[in-house]
């Protein structure tokens, strides 16, 4: 059964792009300094479920998680499974867990559902979305470019996995990462829900932006040296207390051989308050 454990926080991003990871702007926006990204901190609610559940996880793990508040670099933290769930047909152990992620001397700052899917889910067919120029000059994300995007069509783009990538490791000690990750050297899931953040990125310019939110389920674990690549549709837009909001859907393939990896369902703050 996933168990509780113990981590410090690491920002593998100090020096992004999206400057919200940096102390800087961060604390421009009233911050303590940079922010864990969501993708590490998200990682960190997972970590339970890869331990426990191996290479299960990897194939037919499902993840629903929320950020509510910051994470900071070399802050201590524990990942507190509230509350196992059995699903049908298993006579002991679990399958499915609810945690909190909750930093020393803080509040919890986010919050998952994790679970190992029993049926089979037919994954995505990659559609063959037109190829991005990573250095091409990007709009503004503005609503109405953003509206643009949600009816005409978004960009793909690709990125390879291998232990020199900067979300490698969601630990600064990667030995201390669950075995599939650290000694099988699959991807991580800073490195999956990643390929959602760059491929939002990449289809429209946003600094500072703040990731929220993943509904993610995987088909296969991701090799070393595998090339993925995202392809991403715009679901909705709204505005809520100042901020601009996007939900995106980013599907995840191999680049070679079609097959999925990873469904993502993002939600993100693509426009803060006051921007």
């Amino acid at each position: 059964m996933a168990q509780d454990w113990k981590g410090t926080a690491y920002n593998q991003v100090p020096n992004s792009k999206n400057e919200i990871h940096g102390d800087k702007v961060a604390k421009d926006f009233g911050f303590k300094g940079g922010l864990v990204p969501g993708v590490t901190v998200s990682a960190y609610l997972m970590h339970p479920a890869a331990v426990t559940y191996g290479m299960e996880f990897l194939e037919r793990g499902f993840a629903h998680v929320r950020v509510n508040s910051p994470l900071y670099d070399e802050q201590a933290f524990d990942v507190q499974v509230e509350r196992r769930f059995q699903t049908p047909n298993q006579e002991q152990g679990g399958q499915g867990y609810r945690a909190v992620l909750v930093p020393n001397g803080a509040a919890p700052c986010a919050t998952a559902e994790v679970s190992i899917t029993e049926t089979t889910i037919e994954p995505p067919v990659r559609r063959g979305d037109e190829s991005g120029d990573k250095n091409a000059a990007l709009v503004p994300a503005t609503r109405e470019n953003m509206e643009t995007l949600q009816k005409s069509g978004c960009k793909a783009f690709s990125y390879r996995w291998n232990a020199d990538h900067e979300m490698s490791t969601y630990l600064r000690e990667r030995s201390q990462m669950a075995a599939p990750y650290s000694l099988d050297e699959y991807a991580n899931p800073s490195f999956i829900l990643g390929v959602s953040n760059w491929v939002l990125a990449a289809n429209a310019y946003m600094n500072p932006w703040v990731h929220m939110e993943t509904r993610s389920q995987n088909y296969a674990p991701i090799p070393q040296g595998t090339m993925v690549v995202g392809e991403m549709e715009i679901q909705g837009l709204f505005e809520k207390k100042g901020h601009e909001f996007v939900d995106a859907l980013v599907n995840v393939f191999d680049v070679e051989s079609n097959r999925c990896y990873s469904r993502i369902e993002l939600r993100a703050i693509y426009k803060l308050r006051g921007l």
